[in-house]
């Protein structure tokens, strides 16, 4: 499964563990992903994305119309 944001395309970052002793290690930092439906009023579907905690708060926010007005505008 891969991560990756369906909306937003966030993937993970990578940096290093770091020791008391100050040994550097590399290591992944995963998006916080989460599995969740959506309706589409137009269509009158359900749809399931895999979509970051920060995603879906700003959908919770915008609405799921206004945030991909949003990101197609980026």
């Amino acid at each position: 499964m891969s991560k990756v944001c369906d909306l937003t395309g966030t993937r993970p970052m990578y940096g290093n563990n770091v020791s008391h002793s100050n040994r550097k290690t590399r290591r992944r930092f995963n998006p916080n992903l989460q599995k969740k439906m959506f309706f589409i009023p137009e269509t009158g579907e359900w749809v399931e994305l895999k979509v970051t905690a920060k995603a879906l708060r700003t959908i919770d926010k915008l609405g799921l119309n206004a945030f991909l007005k949003k990101l197609n505008s980026k």
